[in-house]
């Protein structure tokens, strides 16, 4: 658990629940999920202390659930705000003990994909206090944690003035970070689908990876839907903080816009993130379609050359079959000469037949 006060312009970290809020200022409570669970009690009666009421039951199993999709949800007192986040896979939890990390073992899956499990963060977003549940070792978590705890180094007005302001904005700083990692993903997908479209399309090259591109498509199915999820969810929130009532100081309406240009900003990097998915669906779907049709073609081409050769030596089974007949009196067949005509003959209407299908390109192939 990792406990920090941000309170007029400094951010200090402790070990224990605080008894009580800074007279500026706010308290981000940062929890793993299975040692929240160990310890929902003695959370839930510090949020009564510092916030006059506990979460409702239906909340607290919602951040205790590792497989919640992204939702938005609300009290009179707090809101709720479910967000899945790219992570290695995590099994059930386990009470006995609390932050060590179960992983699920994938094998035979590329890189990229196994990035593509998700594990749901959940935020409890009060007035003055920020609550958050985390997968075991969340490296967002820590990453922004440490970013806060630099300011105090940092010492300049302009590092104070990026802390933010209340836990709703903090919220959204951390919410835009694990959509960060989305976009990271998106490259690293992009690269592999290249890759494997430009094994499909080669010329002389039999493409046989089909579970790997399988895999990748079910992936980016499953990315486009995680996605559709946290859109819903950000946009809920959207309108819910419309409806708050407005601040009466210059400084709070200030806040106040920032943060909904700061919710409108998340907004629209999750939905650049379903452009690209939407778009890396389409290429590989492409990608598969034309690797069929040049195979079709390929096996066309080979219909075609054997079909012209099978077409050149039917005159000559003609001949042959013609001469093989048991009959006494046939043409040549009693002259000295009669194979020799025979054979060029033969010779002269494979050769016309041969020039007339490869003039007509019967006998080539595609270029390139």
């Amino acid at each position: 658990m990792r406990v920090i006060t941000v309170s007029a312009g400094s951010v200090h970290e402790t070990d224990t629940l605080p008894t009580r809020l800074p007279d500026t200022g706010y308290v981000w409570i940062a929890c793993a999920r299975r040692e929240f669970e160990v310890v929902q009690q003695q959370v839930q009666a510090a949020l009564v202390t510092l916030c006059g009421g506990p979460l409702v039951d239906l909340h607290l199993s919602d951040l205790l659930n590792n497989q919640l999709p992204s939702h938005y949800d609300y009290t009179s007192l707090y809101d709720v705000v479910v967000f899945r986040r790219l992570a290695t896979g995590q099994t059930d939890t386990d009470l006995a003990r609390p932050g060590e990390p179960l992983h699920e073992a994938r094998e035979g899956v590329p890189r990229a994909l196994k990035r593509v499990n998700t594990s749901p963060v959940g935020f409890a977003v009060f007035d003055r206090v920020l609550l958050s549940v985390h997968p075991t070792e969340c490296s967002v978590r820590d990453a922004y944690a440490e970013r806060l705890l630099n300011t105090n180094a940092a010492e300049t007005r302009n590092a104070i003035a990026r802390l933010p302001p209340d836990p709703a904005d903090m919220m959204l700083r951390i919410v835009n970070s694990m959509v960060d990692g989305y976009l990271d993903l998106r490259r690293q997908l992009t690269r592999d689908l290249d890759h494997w479209q430009v094994e499909l399309l080669k010329p002389q090259g039999r493409f046989t990876n089909w579970a790997s591109m399988l895999g990748m498509r079910l992936s980016l199915h499953q990315l486009d839907e995680i996605c559709e999820d946290q859109r819903a969810a950000v946009q809920d929130w959207i309108e819910a903080v419309k409806t708050w009532e407005e601040p009466i100081t210059p400084e709070g309406r200030r806040d106040r816009e920032l943060l909904m240009v700061r919710s409108r900003d998340v907004l629209e990097h999750i939905e650049r993130v379903i452009h690209h998915v939407d778009r890396l669906e389409r290429s590989a779907e492409t990608a598969v379609q034309m690797h069929f049709s040049v195979q079709g073609n390929r096996t066309n081409d080979t219909m075609k050359t054997l079909t012209a050769l099978t077409a050149i030596f039917l005159p000559l089974n003609l001949v042959t079959g013609f001469f093989g007949m048991n009959f006494e009196f046939l043409p040549l067949i009693h002259q000295t000469d009669g194979l020799w005509w025979a054979i060029g003959a033969m010779g002269l209407v494979a050769g016309a037949l041969g020039l007339l299908f490869w003039r007509k390109r019967y006998l080539a192939g595609n270029a390139g």
